[in-house]
């Protein structure tokens, strides 16, 4: 007995020693509670548009089966190619602006200015304020009638009469790219930032003694050591700028002439006003293979290169 009561705490102290070597167990203990959050938030709703897609639904009855006919719908619809390629266009001009002007700013905070924490908090605030309340005030400055920047303009001598920002087809699709640069260029230049923060000076002091110029020393040293952070920016950044809904919504609900218009509103549209859930569901399920293009993106440029182990690339 004795002999089975001494066993008992060494099998149990055996046991939890055990566990707490294990450290996939412990890791698979950690992982539960996000995988559960996932699985009724993210994967739930995922899998039930991509079944609605399939189906006639509509709001208030109960739809059937119909295979691929919303999608079969959807290409022959003239209206929803225009809305691709207002997508598209929108989602690229916005982050090659947000990626040139969020890398200019972040390579300017970056430098040993005065004020530069001051600087770095203010650069945060379109990132911080509401989307919502952005978009209002970017409604207010694009104002047929009253625009600050016409008045601006006007008072200059630089134009006789106001423009018509979100009235005509270019002045409105220029106007909500600018929008989201405004408030995207925030996340895109204090990320770049700490990555220029994590690039040791040596490195530049080193190739500014062998001569090297300041577009050199950017162009083989800071712009190598970012590329992996650009990469997940970038990522993040198409992600954001092509499943944007808010901005668009309030600032012109999608016209003029449909020529505002993104996947996400045509789907809301579709969906909600319109009633027809299946369709709208099929829409938003039509952005899944753009947003899969850009995670594979973001795999492919965050591979380890040679020259990040020491080789040549």
């Amino acid at each position: 007995m004795a002999n089975v009561a001494a066993a008992e705490p060494t099998h149990k102290r055996s046991f939890w020693a055990g566990i707490g070597q294990g450290r996939h167990v412990l890791g698979i203990a950690f992982m539960v509670p996000a995988a559960v959050f996932l699985l009724f938030f993210l994967t739930y709703p995922l899998g039930l548009g991509v079944w609605l897609g399939f189906t006639d639904t509509r709001i208030g009855r109960e739809g059937v089966f119909i295979g691929l006919e919303n999608y079969q719908s959807l290409w022959g619809d003239s209206l929803f190619w225009l809305v691709v390629f207002n997508t598209l266009l929108y989602t690229i001009a916005a982050s090659i602006l947000k990626f040139a002007l969020g890398l200019w700013l972040a390579l300017l905070l970056n430098e040993n200015l005065p004020f530069k924490a001051f600087f770095r908090a203010v650069v945060l605030l379109p990132w911080v304020v509401p989307t919502v309340l952005s978009a209002i005030a970017f409604w207010w400055i694009f104002d047929s009638q009253y625009s600050i920047i016409s008045w601006a303009l006007i008072k200059m001598g630089l134009i006789s009469a106001p423009i018509n920002f979100l009235g005509d087809v270019t002045n409105a699709r220029a106007s909500v790219i600018a929008a989201n640069v405004w408030r995207g260029i925030p996340f895109v230049a204090i990320s770049l930032l700490a990555g220029l923060q994590t690039i040791s000076p040596s490195l530049h002091e080193a190739a500014t003694l062998d001569g090297a110029t300041n577009w050199q020393r950017f162009r083989y040293i800071t712009l190598p050591m970012l590329s992996p952070i650009i990469a997940v920016v970038m990522t993040f950044s198409v992600l954001f700028t092509f499943t944007d809904f808010q901005l668009i919504y309030v600032l012109t609900r999608g016209g003029p002439l449909n020529s505002t218009h993104l996947m996400a509103t045509l789907s809301f549209q579709r969906a909600i006003p319109g009633g027809s859930l299946g369709e709208g569901a099929a829409i938003a399920v039509a952005m899944i293979p753009f947003l899969l293009a850009a995670i594979l993106f973001s795999y492919f440029g965050l591979q380890r290169r040679k020259w990040q182990q020491g080789g040549a690339d």
